[in-house]
Order: structure tokens, then C-alpha cells, then sequence
């Protein structure tokens, strides 16, 4: 299965950082028709958080290869990350790691010229069938970046639940209860909550990271994308944000990108290895527990790399 879009003026580089404009994305998402298909069934009563099962997430990956028009930046990666658990995709700068997590919801079409071949499956539902809406895909597989990008038109509260918002959801009870749980869930309601009407930019690099991840989970997501989420911070809010991800990992999938080997190490379960051939497409050379990737790998580049004998 071929999904394309534009193609584009020049390809970017595989690992590129998509665009800054998240507030030019929702925008575009409040002016969406309402989802054709929803990727999952709401349960009834509560949200899914309340009464998640632990099959649920759970994302396997058949043949996927990413284009930028005539680049292909993966090619041939098949894997299964489990639900309920935290994936850590390493590898170096320039094999394809953030494009292979933006292809998990979508995000990757967003750029002229992109296109996937293959399939992504979440809870045995193909992402990229005609009938699935990639908006309500991405409030179901959420994604925080690099660099945090808090709305910055908007208070701390109106960021937590702009999502919510573009959903019809306005109920103030609702909200403010939503408010308070996704602050707490993502260790900042004790930080903030005299504040909630000042702009989501006053806070620290930390924190605003913290922010967004709190509105990725307002909208309910099953699976939470992070691509290098502490890589501009300092290194107690580093630490803060790894605290963050091993709480998450009981309700949520989550798939990390990072560079810094220990941080893998410490955050995830289970660690893919990336790199890439001559023709510059990344591909899978290694997925396993991650004590044992770090400690007695299948594959000799997959030493080398963890033991900094790369390249």
C-alpha cells in the first residue's frame, strides 16, 4: 500500500525535525470534517485510561519504507512494539529514526513529497487505510517533539486542553477535572496550579515539555510518541522527564528517538536498533530486550554501536 502526497522541491534529510507550525496543525485540525472512521471504540463509561487492557496498543510494522519523493529514508523495517511498555528506537544521525516514529501516526505525509509503502498496524487496525482519518489517528497515537511547543497564544490551562476543544468538548466541569489530572499525570500540577491563566511560555524548558506532554494525554491517546523529548534540557528536568516516562509506561505504549545511549538504557524496555546502508535508508538491524542489546547484542554493528565503536 502506496499513500502520497505532493512531491517535494528537494528531500529533506531523513532525520529532519518536521515543521515548527504545531499551531498552523491545529488549526487545520479544527477545520477537518469529523473523523470518518475512529481508530478505536470508546468504552463505555470512563476513558480508556480508566479501564485500558493490557492488549491494547500494541503497534506492529510490516515492510514499512519511507520516501521523501525519490529518497527513501527506511526501507524494509519489520517490528512489533508492545503495548503498555517503552520501545527506545537508537541509532545514528541521519538513518531514519524520527521519520520511522513519524510514520507511526501519520505525521510523515505532512511533508511535501512523503509517502510510505508498507503497513502500520495498531490493535490489528492498518493506519493507513482510506477510511481512517489521520486527526483523530494523531489524538490516538500522540507525539511530543525535540523542542517543546507550548501554544503560545495560550495559558497553561487552554494548552492542557486544546485538543479537547477541537473535539466540541466544553463542558468547564469536564475540562477542569481533565486539567488537573494530565497536569498531575505528567508531574506539574504541584508546579502550576496557582498559574493556570498565565502563558503556557513562562515556564521553564522543562516544564513546558512537561505541558506538552500533558496535552498529548488530555485527548486520551493508547500510544505517546516522543522524538528525543529531553535533548535541549537540562539535567535534572532530563531526569524529571525519564521519572515521567517509566509512570506513563502502566497506562501507555510509548516510542522514544533519542541519541544518548544511557537514557535509552534506563527509560525503555525494549531497544531498536537503527542504521543505514550505502544509499543512505535506514533499516532495522536489531530489536530486543534492552539489557540484552546493551549487554550481549545478536549483531556486531549493534556492539559497536552501544559500545561507541561506530563508524
Amino acid at each position: 500500500m502506496t499513500v502520497e502526497t505532493r512531491p517535494p522541491a528537494e528531500a529533506p534529510r531523513a532525520d529532519a525535525p518536521p515543521d515548527d507550525a504545531v499551531a498552523g496543525y491545529a488549526a487545520r485540525a479544527a477545520a477537518e470534517p469529523a473523523p470518518r472512521v475512529p481508530v478505536r471504540i470508546e468504552p463505555a463509561g470512563g476513558t480508556r485510561s480508566d479501564q485500558y487492557d493490557d492488549a491494547v496498543g500494541r503497534i506492529e510494522i510490516r515492510d514499512l519504507a519511507a520516501y521523501y519523493g525519490t529518497f527513501r529514508a527506511v526501507k524494509d523495517v519489520s517490528m512489533e512494539i508492545r503495548p503498555h511498555a517503552v520501545t527506545a528506537i537508537i541509532g545514528p544521525s541521519g538513518s531514519g529514526k524520527s521519520t520511522l516514529l513519524r510514520a507511526l501516526n501519520r505525521m510523515h505525509e505532512l511533508t511535501p513529497g512523503a509517502r510510505i509503502e508498507g503497513s502500520v498496524l495498531l490493535d490489528d487496525r492498518d493506519l493507513y487505510a482510506p477510511e481512517i482519518d489521520p486527526v483523530q489517528l494523531r489524538r490516538v497515537v500522540g507525539m511530543v517533539f525535540q523542542r517543546a511547543n507550548p501554544f503560545p497564544t495560550m495559558s497553561i490551562y487552554d494548552n492542557v486542553v486544546a485538543g479537547l476543544r477541537l473535539t466540541g468538548r466544553h463542558s468547564r466541569a469536564f475540562l477542569d477535572e481533565t486539567v488537573e489530572r494530565c497536569l498531575r499525570a505528567a508531574a506539574l500540577w504541584d508546579e502550576v496550579r496557582d498559574k493556570l491563566k498565565q502563558s503556557g511560555t513562562s515556564l521553564s524548558g522543562g516544564q513546558q515539555q512537561r505541558l506538552c506532554i500533558a496535552r498529548a494525554l488530555a485527548v486520551d491517546p493508547e500510544v505517546l510518541l516522543m522524538d528525543e523529548p529531553a535533548s535541549a534540557l537540562d539535567p535534572v528536568a532530563t531526569l524529571r522527564i525519564e521519572e515521567l516516562i517509566h509512570e506513563l509506561r502502566q497506562s501507555y505504549t510509548i516510542v522514544i528517538v533519542t541519541h544518548n545511549m544511557q537514557q535509552a538504557a534506563r527509560v525503555s524496555d525494549r531497544t531498536a536498533f537503527i542504521s543505514m546502508d550505502d544509499d543512505r535508508a535506514g533499516y532495522l538491524v536489531e530489536l530486543g530486550d534492552t539489557t540484552t542489546i546493551f549487554t550481549n547484542p545478536d549483531n556486531r554493528l549493534t556492539e559497536d554501536y552501544v559500545s561507541g565503536r561506530f563508524g
